[in-house]
């Protein structure tokens, strides 16, 4: 099991795919604390989240821990299963209204970052941390 979870191909681009998804959610999970009131627990709490500030702890927290992870290549299958779940849960929470008041071409604008978020970690999911990755490391160690 562990060596599934751990397994990579070897690619070598899949480095920019790891830092830009990384970077993000790191970035973003540090303004969940450091802009609680329109980033945190505010902006859950205007969108109808329940408990928004549990919620955004625990959201910010999701998102530096996965985005360190998948910064450095570490469990990268399993940092981006949490990252997925947030950003379905976005997309449905903040851009259904935005579909039913302005239209699909407003909302697919609107959206734009969190696609690329979803897809970049659907991505990782799949294809692993790739070459230069700590699980990569731990593969070839193993054998």
């Amino acid at each position: 099991m562990f060596q599934k979870i751990i397994h990579s191909d070897h690619s070598k681009t899949t480095l920019i795919i790891r830092l830009m998804v990384g970077a993000v959610f790191l970035s973003e999970g540090i303004q969940k604390f450091l802009f609680p009131d329109t980033l945190g627990a505010g902006r859950f709490e205007k969108i109808g989240l329940p408990s928004p500030d549990f919620l955004g702890s625990f959201v910010g927290t999701c998102e530096i821990l996965c985005g360190i992870l998948i910064l450095i290549g570490l469990f990268t299958r399993l940092a981006s299963i949490p990252l997925i779940i947030i950003m379905l849960v976005a997309i449905a929470a903040t851009k259904a209204d935005i579909l039913a008041n302005q239209g699909f071409w407003e909302m697919m604008h609107g959206s734009r970052t969190d696609w690329a978020m979803l897809l970049g970690n659907i991505f990782l999911l799949i294809k692993g941390g790739g070459f230069w990755s700590i699980d990569n490391k731990m593969k070839n160690n193993e054998k």
